[in-house]
């Protein structure tokens, strides 16, 4: 069977737990932390990187420091997971949804400003499979409203918006470092902060409302309960596995790019024959490569070609179900405006199998099934 993923690991890796372990620093903020947060701070530009235990925590903590309220509304698509709602629900807002694009699966900005009110307070826009939003224009609306931008980029690492780095964009950005994603320490995350000014009060959230981080840096000789927190901090062995993957992020992103390349190329006489629809970059966007997928015409073609693909030894999945048509959707959120394209294009879509170490005739089989699927329904 040809998995669907496999969480990426570097030999190094252990190297780093081990001496975490010998140095008697495993919690939170040691060696490692600090050097990932280095590490992402010097590759985006952004004004600073605290990691996170999650992206959903990251996002939790972006939404409290973006003082959204009872009552506020947030503008996003409903093409997401379900931590891009929750972190608002959380606090009392309203997600409002809005449809998608059908090329890039990304919140449609020409519709955002429609749905902007009078208790809009921020929006989040999700960059699916690496793939930049149109960021200008939900820069400017953001602007021109006084909204909060905060960028769900959990599959962002490594891609680019008119050469800005995602996440670095918006007031907030969000990474995910689930064993899903191009980098991993199983579960962990990481906020991206543009601006200095809000730096400290992160950093007294992160660390269960209090000004501990200050404490650490010498900069005062004792720490106290400053604001309102939680513990987002990830244990600096979960760092170190993943500081192992961020020394050789270049590599493992050009491998990833490769495979995507190799089935882009195999597929596309598929596509130019009107049998399936393949991913879809705009121009000024740079992915990294985070995930494969294909549309089928409908559902029940979709639902037939996973069939066939797992009778042939290979696991591919569908991905989200939209959140406004989910149960807690339904209670916490609305949809604002038309859905026509959140719903059907998210019934087509297929993610095929990709991860760090897929080998090129893998790519090659699984291509040959995806033909054979359709060769037979000639």
């Amino acid at each position: 069977m040809i998995t669907f993923n496999v969480p990426p690991y570097v030999d190094k890796a252990k190297d780093y737990i081990q001496e975490c372990v010998a140095n008697q620093k495993i919690c939170g903020d040691g060696v490692y932390t600090g050097k990932c947060n280095e590490w992402i701070e010097q590759k985006t530009g952004t004004a600073k990187c605290l990691l996170t235990t999650s992206c959903t925590h990251a996002t939790e903590l972006a939404a409290l420091l973006s003082d959204i309220r009872p009552g506020d509304e947030v503008i996003m698509p409903s093409y997401t997971f379900v931590s891009t709602a929750n972190a608002f629900v959380l606090r009392g807002a309203v997600p409002v949804f809005v449809d998608i694009r059908p090329d890039t699966m990304n919140i449609d900005e020409k519709l955002i400003e429609n749905a902007v009110t009078e208790r809009t307070r921020a929006i989040a826009p999700v960059h699916y499979a690496g793939v930049a939003c149109e960021m200008d224009t939900i820069m400017a609306i953001a602007e021109k409203y006084h909204l909060a931008v905060i960028e769900d980029a959990a599959q962002g690492i490594m891609s680019t918006y008119k050469g800005r780095a995602l996440g670095t964009i918006g007031n907030f950005g969000c990474f995910s470092f689930h064993e899903t994603k191009n980098y991993s320490m199983g579960e962990g995350g990481a906020l991206l902060i543009r601006d200095k000014k809000d730096v400290e009060e992160a950093e007294i959230i992160r660390e269960k409302g209090t000004n501990r981080s200050k404490y650490y840096r010498g900069q005062i000789d004792k720490y106290t309960w400053m604001n309102h927190g939680s513990s987002y901090l990830p244990s600096d062995m979960n760092a170190a596995y993943l500081y192992a993957q961020l020394e050789i992020a270049e590599e493992m992103n050009e491998a990833r790019l490769a495979v995507w390349r190799q089935y882009y190329g195999n597929l596309k006489p598929l596509a130019d024959a009107g049998r399936i629809e393949l991913p879809v970059v705009p121009e000024g966007c740079v992915h990294n490569g985070h995930m494969f997928y294909i549309k089928a015409q409908d559902i029940q073609e979709r639902t037939e070609l996973i069939d066939y693909l797992k009778e042939n030894g290979i696991h591919s999945v569908f991905h989200y179900i939209p959140l406004h048509s989910a149960p807690a959707g339904e209670k916490f959120g609305r949809f604002h405006g038309e859905d026509r394209y959140t719903t059907r294009e998210s019934e087509r879509l297929t993610r095929l199998p990709m991860f760090y170490g897929l080998k090129p005739e893998q790519v090659d089989y699984i291509c040959d099934r995806v033909k054979a699927f359709y060769g037979k329904r000639d």
